[in-house]
Parts: C-alpha cells; structure tokens; sequence
C-alpha cells in the first residue's frame, strides 16, 4: 500500500499548506491570536484551514479501508482527487467564498468514492 501511504502524505500536505495560508493571512492582516475576527479575506484563509481539518477524517479512513479492501491503485486516484478538490476549494474560497463549491464537490466526490471502493472491497470478501 505504497501509493496510499504517498497519497496519505499528500493529503497532509494539503492540510499544511492550508495551515501554512491561515497563519500568513494572519500575519498580513494583523489578526492576534487567539482571535478569530478580522477581515473578511482573513476569515476565508482561516475557514479553509478549518474545514480541510473538518475533512481528514472524512477522507483518511475511507482512504486506508479503501487501499486494503480493494487496491492501493483505486485509494490513491480517490485520495489524490480529494487533494485536487481541497486545492481547487482553497483557491476559490481565496478568491470569493461563493467560488468555493467546484472544489467541494470534488472533495466529496473523492470521499463518496473512497466509501464505495471501501464497501465494495469489503464485500467482496
């Protein structure tokens, strides 16, 4: 399951650069921690950093049952498809929020996906 632990280091890495994006708009917009309030712009940075780690769990689980139950090849493309749609969220939210949903129904896709490689794979059985 090498693909899958690659895919699994790439989907962390997504998470960091989201991470990474909340604390230079942070920085750029002068918002002190703890706070959570400032500019609209820095509340988006900060939203997409939350929700890519509301969706780890989402993604992580059905990612491994997924690569062990049906194939490493088929939990790869899903859990790089999620990456594409988290990056494709982040961009569009940057941008306007109300650009933002491309990318979500990527992410879900992805997951849906992994859930239904996860079942079939355990069907299968």
């Amino acid at each position: 399951m090498v693909l899958t632990a690659w895919t699994t280091l790439a989907v962390l890495g997504v998470y960091f650069w989201t991470g990474v994006m909340a604390g230079w708009a942070r920085n750029k917009y002068k918002v002190p921690a703890p706070s959570m309030d400032g500019p609209v712009t820095f509340q988006s940075f900060q939203r997409v950093q939350a929700n890519t780690l509301e969706q780890l769990p989402v993604v992580l689980a059905p990612l491994w049952l997924c690569g062990h139950y049906l194939g490493d090849r088929w939990a790869a493309a899903g859990g790089l498809l999620w990456c594409v749609g988290r990056i494709l969220y982040a961009l569009g939210y940057y941008r306007d929020p109300s650009k933002r949903e491309l990318g979500f129904i990527v992410g879900m896709v992805a997951c849906g996906a992994l859930v239904v490689g996860s079942v079939t794979g355990l069907l299968s059985r």
